[in-house]
């Protein structure tokens, strides 16, 4: 988090030697303008010597058994950077392929055991930099080639040593890692212009440093102080005190952030904007009644913990997750009822039309019989039949609307709009969310009541995420599957063996059972090697499954297309559904039972969770077939970085191992990183200097129950105690404020 409280003076960082105008520059693109950015840049890593390990190790650890024939909790640990100190013995540069250049640096170290960098670009830049005889420190993924017995790393980190780090080194000191940018590297701002620049301005950033925890806390918790533990972390005495430093840096900047949610959510809870509401529901309980299965306990508590928010006089905020196939929808159903019940519309918006087709479909049949008017309102409609919907909105006469972005334009108005539910939530921004809330507002004319919000993950949240970015919404978990799904067994499969697959399709379809086969492309890439959905679609109804009835979905196909195969799908008009991840979300046909997922290890975790939860919503048990390439079991291709393939092991293996949601979105988050998993420009997820969400769930617990706990105390922070956070907050978050309102 940037932290302009800091700021010794308006003086540049041109004042320090060795950084010109150029450099500066450089700098400022990364945010790094005053002392103050230079020390709450934190290193990324430590190295000591005593601890860095030797190439012969790295061998030996990586000589393991294949990462195939690991768990994916210990295939992690490959995907973690690694530092090194080497010699360099040769430089040699090649041309392969179309004649693309590569550059391989070779290198040994005291173990005597030799390794290779690999640089596809920057060639004449790392060729020039790297001398034969030179000691580096290199930082990177390594990765061993079984066949070959070759170690390497593709496009490292690489740090010259000179005589005062080996001095460094040798005395047992420890160096600090800082990232650097491209744009830094080429303004020649290496690791040792950056150490020497910290070690400059750190005494000027810290005089006027004041420490935003309150002293209580930093006397309960024995943190160390705010300068101290900056000046630990950039000037290092021991790993030790590096770990109480960073755990202490780590807890004020998630403190701060989760005072900022304990005040919006407290704002919400101002009774006088709150809707009217009573808990009974008569159409809820006749369709509750007429379900051919019992709610889980998990569904029960889940609708009391939402009931009690929307008859509590206050905006419900409250985001439902659950695994795929946990019943959030049924959930969501009953308590649009509990909506109409009480004299006001629900809505849900889906992030697609063919998953607002299908809400459509359902919650029509699911009402059927409750006096409850259903519409759909979407942006493929014709003109005639969307004025025919916005005519019944507006009246009233529609109970329950069900649609996608088109929901939020200008001509929608609604009539007393008393529920909002949020389906697939990430896939929708912040702006949007408020338009929605705004028309809500606005259905209940000069009464400034505001609609109740309920938002529902696609797959579960980590726990992580749910206690930051969701901090300021109530959450409710339903943490039970229904007793009616069947298991779900899922195997990676080679290319080589999938005839064998193609038989198991065959069988299953002989017993009455519906198939899907995904592909990642719609149609043949020049640029990728990866197989497509149209393509594939001809060659499996013609040579493998010529006796079969072969469907094919996509999502180039017009909307109605696309309802046209799905229903044909759901009618058993079709054995086999040839499709791309147009199906990952929404699509209920309990008689599929088998999946196959070609080019596997290209998707992501989240979303091959998604695509396998569309089989095994019967009774019968359903089988998930992951296939990839034979070759990449055994070794790295010249365009395939190390690191990409261990995360794809390790996606794969998860997903073989586990069905449960929660766990596969946990090692999504430890690849992958909170920002990508959220999609960053959507989530309102601040830039977290020094906190890991992906490890750090024990001090983001501490932190959100201190800062509720402050704000419960004190909500105005006005006691002159808290007068340096209450600074610190004003300054961090201002004109962040009006977005984090917003679910």
């Amino acid at each position: 988090m940037a932290d302009t409280a800091l700021q010794r003076t308006e003086l540049p960082l041109t004042y320090v030697k060795g950084i010109g105008p150029r450099r500066a520059q450089a700098l400022a693109d990364e945010g790094i303008v005053t002392p103050a950015d230079v020390v709450l840049r934190a290193p990324y890593g430590y190295v000591e010597r005593s601890a860095a390990p030797s190439l012969a190790s790295l061998v030996e650890t990586l000589r393991r058994p294949d990462l195939w024939t690991v768990d994916a909790s210990m295939a992690v640990r490959y995907t973690a950077e690694t530092s090194v100190l080497v010699t360099v013995i040769d430089v040699h540069e090649q041309t392969v392929g179309r004649g693309r250049r590569m550059l391989k640096v070779y290198v040994t170290d005291h173990s005597r055991a030799r390794a290779s960098l690999v640089f596809w670009n920057a060639i004449d830049w790392h060729r020039k930099g790297l001398e034969k005889g030179q000691m580096y420190l290199v930082s990177g993924n390594p990765d061993y080639d079984q066949r070959w017995g070759e170690l390497s790393f593709h496009h490292p980190d690489v740090q010259k040593i000179d005589e005062e780090d080996l001095v460094t080194f040798t005395s047992g000191g420890i160096l600090p890692k800082y990232r650097l940018s491209q744009r830094m590297v080429t303004s020649g701002i290496t690791m040792k212009v950056m150490r020497h620049l910290v070690a400059t301005v750190i005494d000027d950033a810290l005089a006027l440093a004041t420490d935003p925890l309150p002293e209580e806390l930093v006397r309960r918790y024995g943190f160390l102080g705010h300068a101290e533990a900056l000046r630990e972390l950039h000037l290092p005495t021991s790993m030790s005190r590096v770990t109480t430093a960073l755990r202490r840096m780590k807890f004020e900047e998630l403190f701060l952030f989760e005072l900022l949610l304990a005040a919006r959510h407290n704002s919400r809870r101002r009774p006088e904007r709150g809707l009217p509401w009573q808990s009974k529901s008569p159409r809820a309980r006749t369709v509750v009644e007429q379900l051919p299965y019992e709610l889980t306990g998990a569904q029960r508590r889940v609708i009391h913990e939402i009931m009690t928010d929307m008859t509590s006089g206050a905006p419900m905020n409250r985001l439902l997750q659950g695994d795929v196939g946990s019943g959030k929808t049924i959930v969501a159903a009953l308590c649009m009822l509990s909506a109409v019940d009480n004299g006001y519309q629900a809505l849900i918006m889906a992030p697609t039309e063919i998953l607002a087709e299908q809400h459509y479909q359902s919650l029509t049949k699911l009402f059927d019989g409750t006096d409850t008017r259903v519409v759909q309102l979407v942006g493929g409609q014709r003109k005639r039949a969307r004025r025919e919907v916005l005519d019944k909105i507006v009246s009233g006469e529609a109970n329950v609307i069900v649609g996608t972005h088109a929901l939020f334009e200008a001509n929608v108005d609604y009539h007393k709009l008393g529920l909002i539910v949020i389906d697939e939530q990430h896939r929708f921004g912040v702006a949007q969310r408020a338009e929605l809330r705004r028309l809500g507002i606005q259905s209940h004319g000069e009464q400034p009541l505001t609609p109740h919000i309920l938002v529902m993950s696609a797959t579960p949240i980590p726990r992580t995420l749910s206690m930051t970015v969701y901090g300021d919404l109530d959450v409710s978990v339903i943490d039970e599957l229904p007793k009616h799904r069947s298991p779900i067994r899922t195997h990676i499969v080679f290319e080589s063996r999938l005839p064998g697959v193609f038989d198991h399709i065959r069988q299953q379809v002989h017993e009455g059972r519906q198939a899907y086969i995904v592909y990642p492309l719609v149609e043949k890439s020049e640029k990728l090697n990866l197989k497509s959905a149209v393509e594939h679609h001809e060659y499996l109804s013609q040579e493998v499954f010529p006796d079969l009835k072969v469907g094919l979905l996509h999502g180039q196909m017009l909307w109605y297309e696309k309802e046209d195969a799905m229903k044909a799908f759901l009618q058993k008009e079709y054995d086999v559904l040839v499709a791309t991840t147009v199906i990952e979300v929404g699509i209920d046909v309990p008689n599929a039972t088998v999946m196959l997922i070609e080019n596997a290890d290209r998707f992501g975790l989240s979303q091959l969770h998604q695509l396998r939860g569309r089989v095994g919503r019967g009774a019968h048990v359903s089988t998930c077939f992951l296939a990839t390439k034979d070759e990449f079991r055994y070794k790295v291709s010249a365009t395939n970085a190390a690191e990409e393939r261990a995360a794809a092991v390790v996606r794969l293996r998860t997903m073989e191992e586990t069905t449960d949601g929660f766990v596969i979105a946990e090692v999504d988050m430890r690849l992958r990183g909170p920002g990508d998993v959220l999609g960053t420009r959507q989530s309102g997820l601040p830039d977290f200097v020094f906190t890991d969400l992906a490890s750090d769930v024990d001090i983001i617990a501490e932190a959100r129950r201190e800062a509720f706990a402050l704000l419960g105390s004190d909500p105005k922070l006005i006691r002159p105690e808290h007068a340096i956070v209450k600074d610190r907050l004003l300054r961090l978050f201002d004109g962040s404020a009006a977005f984090m309102s917003v679910a």
